[in-house]
This record gives structure tokens, sequence and C-alpha cells, in this order.
């Protein structure tokens, strides 16, 4: 079985195009808020997150501290999408341990390459 990515946006078009693109090479669940996520992520862990920051009811800062809190799901990779990018998102992103930023507009481009380089990295830092 391959590895299992989340998806977690409050745009379904963004899950779309998110899922269409990753789920030719790993298995993908997705879902609209980070509440969903949580109630799922004991049942099955994740290899890698992809979540989005702005959503209203737990925008993906905090849903990233939880995970961080929680020994048991501490070092699953994070990787933002945000239709905004700037310093202060880079800076809090790096503060909480996500391992990239990919832009909403480019996901269709870039998406399945930086999931790809980023489980790589995450395998090579573990062996």
């Amino acid at each position: 079985m391959g590895k299992l990515i989340y998806i977690v946006d409050d745009t379904m078009s963004i899950l779309s195009i998110a899922a269409s693109v990753v789920e030719e090479d790993y298995r993908v669940l997705t879902m609209v808020s980070a509440t969903k996520m949580f109630e799922l992520i004991s049942k099955k862990r994740p290899d890698m997150i992809l979540l989005d920051i702005e959503m209203p009811d737990m925008d993906g800062y905090e849903a990233t501290r939880r995970l961080r809190d929680n020994p048991d799901w501490c070092d699953i990779p994070v990787i933002f999408l945000t239709g905004y990018i700037d310093d202060v998102v880079k800076q809090r992103a790096s503060d909480l341990g996500v391992l990239d930023i990919i832009d909403k507009t480019s996901i269709g481009t870039t998406l399945l390459s930086r999931v790809g380089e980023c489980l790589k990295e995450q395998e090579d830092a573990e062996e």
C-alpha cells in the first residue's frame, strides 16, 4: 500500500484539484476541516498532511500546534496550502516545523513533486 496523504481544506475546488494531483502516486483522504482531521487521525495515521492555513473552525497554525503537542502525531510531516505567502506566514510555518508552503495557485504544477521531495527528506532523516 502507498503512503497516505490527508488533504485538509475548506474549499471543495482546492480539495478536488489537490486530490487529483496527489492520488496518482499516493492514497488520499480529503476533509473540509481540521476538526474532521482530528476525528480520523487516531484511526488512520497519515504519512503526510497537506493543510490549509485559513479555515473557519481551526486554522492551520492551531491544527499544527495540536499535532506537534501530541506525541503520537508530532512527527507527521505537514505542508501548508495557502493563497497568501509572506514573511510572517513563512516564519510562523517554520516555527511550527512545517516542511513547505505551497501557493494554491500553483497546486497543479508543483504539488506532486514537492510532496515527493518532502517525504523523501523525511525518510532520509529517519535513517
